[in-house]
């Protein structure tokens, strides 16, 4: 029987803003996050099964202060994920998703810099890219057959794949209406914090939330304009008819496609 305890999650994409916006809400006094971002439950850690899963949540049912409490958590690697879809519709169909998209091509470079500061990366960002097809071939259909159960390639070294964003989108559609989805262009809302803020406390139904600061979280270090003009045009081709092919779908223009 699915239940209601869980109301929400930010599942993507990874370098897209899911940090500053999981920090925001935590503060939102109508608001119960998990105190620790990322808990990876439907992705890495689903056979420790659905109570482990609500215990995460720091909340009291029992108390009447708390029972009514919206609650949700923030883990971008749920977007690309592709056995995720359906685990989080079995127990929670009515769950609304928050999906934060950013330019691909910053958001690759910016992951990749993310697994060199942590060690997942020993390949140049070229020659990483070009791995990329050899390291995820078979990953997603092994993974969806319960073959493995997890892939480090498929987690780390993702840069392209992630950022085909429509090929995510059609799999969280077949268990999903697009009125429980919520989309968010990162740069606008790095630009505009507060406003992007109030479009998703609309979209959950609390209250308007306002800080008085918005300070940003978890960025990366990883800057487009400082790598080689030439891979980041390879990359802007590359990513251009799938950005097109987003944007036709889902009726939005984030001005990727210059």
């Amino acid at each position: 029987m699915p239940r209601e305890f869980v109301h929400f999650s930010i599942i993507g994409t990874q370098k897209g803003g899911t940090t500053s916006l999981d920090c925001y809400l935590s503060q939102h006094p109508q608001i119960c996050t998990a105190p620790q971002k990322e808990v990876h439950f439907f992705d890495l850690q689903f056979h420790l099964g659905q109570d482990w899963y609500e215990a995460q949540f720091p909340i009291d049912l029992t108390n009447p202060f708390e029972r009514h409490q919206t609650i949700g958590e923030a883990t971008p690697y749920y977007l690309f994920h592709p056995c995720v879809p359906e685990r989080m519709a079995t127990l929670y169909p009515n769950l609304k998703l928050v999906i934060m998209l950013r330019d691909p091509v910053d958001r690759a470079i910016s992951h990749y810099h993310h697994a060199v500061h942590y060690g997942f990366e020993p390949l140049g960002l070229e020659a990483a890219i070009a791995a990329e097809t050899d390291r995820l071939a078979g990953q997603a259909t092994q993974l969806l057959s319960g073959q493995i159960t997890t892939s480090y390639s498929h987690q780390h070294h993702s840069y392209l794949a992630r950022g085909r964003y429509l090929e995510q989108i059609r799999c969280w559609e077949q268990f999903f209406p697009r009125s429980q989805c919520l989309y968010i262009h990162s740069a606008e809302f790095f630009s505009h914090p507060e406003r992007e803020l109030q479009r998703v406390c609309t979209f959950l139904g609390v209250e308007k939330l306002h800080l008085p600061d918005y300070p940003s979280h978890n960025l990366g270090s990883g800057n487009s304009s400082a790598i080689n003009p030439s891979i980041k045009s390879q990359l802007v081709e590359y990513f251009r008819p799938y950005n097109r092919a987003l944007f036709d779908h889902l009726g939005l223009d984030f001005g990727w496609l210059t």
